[in-house]
């Protein structure tokens, strides 16, 4: 299928690893000229080179925290009228609510809320008056089912969520899409440091956490970035305009819920 974005151009967020890499590559095998951004200056640099061998497409690094006002500066400098933004950050690390500080919980809200917000704001004028835009913000399944450690992170990508409810009503008419994806138990290296934060609460082994998630799920198995990515570039497509405001789980069948 042409996803009708050849000749586009994307900012994709900490894309250097995981699922943010997987949604750049997935783009730019569409024919989009991503910005990607990661914090480790030399793998950046590798995965830039991977992705244009890869696709023949433009890629453009950006490191730095994507958190930091002036690495957004960097990105938008890089990528000035965007289509197509994929917030994406790394999220808390895993941690009981009560060992929480206050400089944790805002470092929290602002990694996962507040950066994402700047970086639409930054963005979406330029999309309006060019009547086509396309938000992908990555925020997680425990948005919808608690994960035991991961509140701060829960909370914050919560509240981005429920913020760009009204916005997303208020630019589709302008051409303009906000969806939310929320990965279940992808094979990445966050969920290894989730297990590690898990298993250090309960005093057992990664290996003994990973196999009780993956049990969990009813796919019995755990998902793989390169689907994770295609279910992105789909949502930055022509023939997703008619979807906004939506949260698309992609899990596995973990949360057990109909609607």
């Amino acid at each position: 299928m042409d996803l009708g974005i050849g000749g586009r151009k994307a900012i994709v967020c900490a894309s250097s690893r995981g699922l943010g890499k997987a949604c750049a590559m997935a783009l730019a095998r569409e024919g989009v000229a991503v910005t990607i951004n990661g914090l480790d200056e030399q793998r950046l640099a590798s995965v830039a080179r991977e992705i244009a061998d890869a696709t023949g497409v433009a890629v453009t690094p950006v490191s730095g925290d994507v958190g930091a006002p002036q690495t957004r500066e960097a990105l938008l400098t890089a990528c000035p009228e965007p289509d197509i933004l994929v917030n994406n950050n790394a999220g808390p690390p895993s941690r009981d609510f009560s060992e929480l500080t206050l400089e944790d919980m805002a470092a929290g809200v602002n990694a996962n809320m507040f950066t994402p917000i700047a970086l639409l704001q930054a963005v979406i004028d330029g999309m309006r008056a060019r009547k086509f835009g396309r938000i992908i913000n990555i925020t997680s399944s425990s948005v919808l089912m608690p994960i035991p450690g991961l509140d701060l992170s829960s909370g914050a990508r919560a509240g981005l969520t429920s913020f760009l409810a009204g916005v997303a009503r208020k630019v589709a008419a302008d051409g303009v899409t906000i969806n939310n994806i929320l990965p279940g138990a992808f094979d990445t290296d966050r969920l290894n440091a989730v297990a590690s934060g898990a298993a250090r609460l309960r005093n057992t082994d990664v290996e003994t956490i990973k196999k009780e998630r993956i049990n969990s799920i009813p796919a019995r198995r755990l998902g793989q970035a390169d689907e994770f990515g295609a279910l992105c570039a789909y949502l930055a497509s022509t023939h997703a305009s008619y979807i906004t405001g939506q949260n698309l789980l992609i899990d596995g069948g973990s949360v057990p819920t109909a609607f």
